[in-house]
């Protein structure tokens, strides 16, 4: 089993805790002001700004529950291991763009029926990170006729979205089913939000609480005009 863990980083921590209750996560254990986690399609990790990590920023962490097979299986990629305190054996990938991908033990179901995390992987190079992530589990599910875009699904929740672009990094994202009542809920909360209808699909963006770029969620997408189902 593996899970999606979408870490992202901010200089205001709180308003995040009460943005992902509202987006529908759930806490999985007690909040501290330099960590949390919240369940829903995958896992949702809000970590305090560092001086390596600015607010805004994202990292894509892959929960897996047998970490040596998930290292034997990541074969000849650019793999090393080492120890964090608090988290234990880590594995870091990186891919030829400078992408960073990185894993822990710990695999836990955190399904949900409204949203999951869905962080965006952009490179230019949409395979290589393809063949990362099926090699730690996850499996193509949706994908662009034309190239640029694969969306990647974990058994144990969430969702990884592939897409070619010129500048690699990670994005911060989410997919979720009812845009419209959620953007309702937010509101209702004091979290500005709107549904964009756009050629490739419907989208809800927030506010973002550092003042950065709109957080996206992205609509289901039902409509295959342009795509394909994988599997």
């Amino acid at each position: 089993m593996i899970t999606v863990q979408q870490i992202l980083f901010t200089g205001d921590t709180e308003r995040w805790w009460a943005l992902a209750e509202q987006l529908g996560f759930r806490p999985a254990f007690e909040p501290t002001p330099e960590w949390a986690e919240f369940d829903a399609g995958g896992v949702l990790a809000v970590h305090a700004t560092a001086d390596r990590h600015p607010a805004n920023e994202a990292d894509l962490h892959l929960l897996v529950d047998d970490l040596e097979a998930a290292e034997r299986r990541l074969g000849d990629l650019d793999v090393t291991r080492s120890h964090m305190d608090g988290v234990g054996e880590l594995l870091t990938v990186r891919a030829r763009s400078g992408v960073v991908v990185t894993a822990s033990a710990g695999a836990r179901r955190a399904h949900s029926d409204t949203i999951a995390v869905q962080p965006i992987w952009f490179q230019p190079d949409v395979g290589e990170a393809r063949a990362i992530l099926e090699a730690f589990g996850l499996r193509a599910h949706l994908a662009a006729d034309r190239g640029g875009w694969i969306e990647m699904h974990a058994d144990g929740g969430g969702t990884v979205g592939i897409h070619s672009g010129e500048e690699a990094g990670i994005g911060r994202s989410f997919v979720a089913h009812d845009l419209d009542a959620l953007a309702a809920c937010l509101a209702d909360a004091d979290f500005p939000a709107s549904v964009i209808d756009e050629a490739h699909g419907r989208s809800l963006r927030i506010l973002d609480p550092d003042g950065g770029q709109d957080i996206w969620v992205n609509g289901v997408q039902d409509d295959l005009y342009g795509y394909h189902r994988v599997s």
